[in-house]
């Protein structure tokens, strides 16, 4: 098929260089900024690529790649307020005043030898469990009653001393030797942040730009249970609620002595209390619940911590909130929102064209192309299809907004899900062909 320009593309790229003059810095974008940004991001819907050669060979040489390549490194498009500029778009359209904030990390693989991409190392393969060379993103995701919208991203990369410190230290362990016979850990480097202080600093960010948004809740996984992170981000919004997982074996405090969350709920809590926890969309699910208020040892303070199993689950998960005056019901409930990060990265990763095939050069080409493939995940929220569907309470073509049960335990659903949004942005093509 043949590459297009979308007319939801100009007018999604319209809007936002009309926001651009409205802002404080009276940025805007030229013509032929417009025009190239409308093409790239109709050209990525369409071949779910960033790639200027197949954008070349679709256009029938109607745009290079050497003038694709140019206005993408050269020319002076605002960048750094694009993004935040259509997050502002989304909100204004949808009149948004409230939600949740959620944050994750995902990993993209790439070839073994990668000399000129950006904030590559070796990363964790979930489906292997090996390790494979690519690049690793934290996103932070806005959760709200009508849509879900992603906000905002950063590149993470290890610091090459603390991995070469952690590997001596592995085989030093493995080998024998007593900690006083082990190199001694490096200090912090400010130059790699770790995924938490990264998204610390998306929280910051997201409170200095939108400050008119109410946020309920910030929702995490379990890299992100430390006491820094979750006081961090909490004091970010003058104390709002902080949930995230703790793993089995955490040290608490229960009656002057110390015991691993494990052994606290199997021993002294017994067995759990059914309940029926009502979860997103009024989805009725089954749940296994305990709960107690105790001091976290590695935190240093008291943390709500929930036993939470689902139906068809062995083990418990455990939840800590840093409000301790909210009821457990709630923080569980609260907590199920988490999951719809996860499906935006299913949604991203197969139809906005960056996992796919996007080789730019460089942190800086990763970074636009990264921007450019939420443009399209923004536009598409924006379609006047999608938002009619929102605003009567309908589904969301391939939908943000279906509860947590249906995700985490339904691959058939998930198959339906992709499938409705292929076809639906396959609708957006035909319609405007016609046009």
């Amino acid at each position: 098929m043949l590459i297009r320009i979308l007319p939801c593309a100009t007018q999604f790229i319209d809007h936002l260089d009309q926001a651009l003059r409205r802002a404080p810095q009276a940025q805007r974008l030229t013509i032929k900024q417009r025009y190239f940004l409308a093409f790239v991001i109709s050209a990525m819907i369409l071949t779910q690529k960033l790639c200027w050669a197949t954008m070349e060979r679709r256009s029938l040489g109607q745009y290079t790649s050497a003038a694709l390549w140019w206005m993408f490194y050269r020319s002076e498009i605002v960048w750094h307020l694009l993004l935040r500029i259509s997050v502002l778009v989304i909100i204004d359209r949808y009149g948004l005043s409230e939600g949740n904030l959620l944050i994750d990390d995902t990993g993209r693989s790439r070839c073994k030898r990668t000399k000129k991409i950006g904030k590559t190392h070796k990363i964790r393969e979930k489906k292997t469990s090996g390790y494979v060379n690519g690049q690793e993103l934290v996103f932070l995701v806005l959760q709200t009653p009508l849509v879900t919208i992603p906000i905002d991203f950063r590149f993470y990369m290890p610091d090459p001393k603390m991995t070469e410190w952690r590997k001596k230290r592995d085989l030093l362990k493995k080998q024998g030797v007593p900690p006083k016979g082990r190199p001694p850990k490096p200090k912090p480097n400010s130059e790699y942040p770790t995924k938490q202080l990264l998204a610390l600093d998306m929280i910051q960010a997201f409170q200095r730009h939108f400050p008119d948004i109410n946020v309920t809740g910030i929702l995490a996984d379990a890299l992100y249970g430390d006491a820094h992170f979750m006081d961090g981000a909490s004091s970010v919004f003058s104390g709002t609620q902080v949930v995230s997982q703790l793993r089995w074996n955490q040290m608490v405090i229960y009656k002057n002595k110390e015991v691993n969350l494990k052994t606290y709920f199997d021993s002294y809590l017994g067995p759990g209390v059914k309940k029926t926890l009502v979860i997103r969309g009024g989805k009725e699910q089954k749940v296994t619940v305990l709960s107690a208020r105790l001091k976290v040892k590695a935190h240093g303070q008291k943390r709500f911590i929930i036993a939470l199993k689902y139906e068809g689950e062995d083990d418990y998960r455990y939840l800590a909130a840093t409000d301790v005056s909210w009821r457990h019901d709630d923080i569980a409930r609260l907590h199920t929102l988490r999951w719809l990060i996860e499906v935006f990265f299913e949604d991203w990763k197969l139809h906005e064209g960056w996992c796919n095939k996007a080789l730019q050069q460089g942190i800086e080409g990763s970074e636009r192309g990264v921007i450019l493939s939420v443009l399209c995940d923004h536009m598409l929220l924006l379609h006047s299809e999608q938002s009619a569907r929102l605003e009567h309470k309908q589904p969301r073509a391939g939908s943000l907004r279906l509860p947590l049960a249906v995700w985490s335990r339904s691959s058939e659903l998930m198959r339906c899900w992709i499938s409705s949004g292929q076809l639906w942005i396959q609708k957006i093509l035909r319609s405007s062909s016609r046009s």
